[in-house]
């Protein structure tokens, strides 16, 4: 796992700022949720972390290596930074079993048949999708389904793992069952993970600190109880009382 740092992000196409002089880091271990309204540059911030994005200025690095400076032209590309990714939509293949979904990393790396078996067999298990492995995606349910996805994510043994908006598509019940094990599951492996979501909940029972974004621009940074206790400014203490 690493650390995440974003120095002075800036992401615009043509004359739409989306994302302005986003400084943060993320220590080792952390889970930081981005937090905001829709179109306020949280996934697109997300994107440009894992590489599927490009700043228009500014540096990122995982750890100590530096993936991204605007300045120096350094990018690397998004199968070099060792990242693992969620989204909104479950995004399995529907003719693969549980087993082929999380294998299939791993399978494009041409990594040996023993190792591969025990770390797709491990991922699973981490996800508690034990005895599911021959099941197909429409033999499951929308959280096993993302349980699928997390565990594709899982098995490359990721830096960090990014998280855009994952339970969002799941009912009320079993996004809050989801909010539970996610956390759980990033306690026991302490990975890094950066967490999108417009929902406050969301964000003030999983995370260590949350990024509060509004227009592209950090509004503030802190813990849930930071954020609760003392706002910074208007925007913060009205769009976390909207959860209320």
């Amino acid at each position: 796992m690493s650390d995440v740092t974003l120095e002075h992000i800036k992401k615009a196409y043509g004359d739409n700022v989306v994302v302005n002089d986003f400084t943060l880091k993320v220590k080792e271990g952390e889970f930081v949720s981005f937090l905001g309204p829709s179109g306020c540059g949280k996934t697109t911030t997300l994107r440009m972390v894992s590489g599927l994005e490009q700043p228009t200025s500014g540096k990122i690095l995982l750890g100590n290596d530096v993936v991204n400076d605007v300045s120096l032209r350094t990018f690397i590309p998004p199968e070099k930074r060792l990242i693992g990714m969620v989204f909104q939509s479950y995004a399995v293949w529907p003719h693969m079993t549980v087993y082929q979904n999380v294998a299939y990393p791993l399978k494009i790396k041409k990594v040996k048949k023993d190792e591969l078996k025990t770390r797709v067999l491990k991922a699973i298990s981490q996800v508690r999708l034990n005895n599911l492995e021959k099941r197909y995606p429409h033999q499951l349910s929308g959280g096993q389904q993302q349980r699928v996805a997390l565990a594709r994510a899982l098995v490359m043994k990721p830096r960090v793992l990014l998280l855009d908006e994952p339970l969002s598509n799941l009912d009320a019940k079993l996004r809050e069952e989801m909010r539970v094990e996610i956390r759980e599951l990033q306690r026991e492996i302490k990975v890094t993970v950066i967490y999108v979501t417009h929902d406050q909940i969301e964000a003030l029972t999983m995370s260590n600190r949350i990024v509060v974004m509004d227009k592209g621009i950090i509004q503030q940074i802190g813990t849930p109880e930071e954020l609760q206790k003392k706002p910074t400014n208007e925007f913060v203490r009205s769009f976390l009382a909207s959860s209320s």
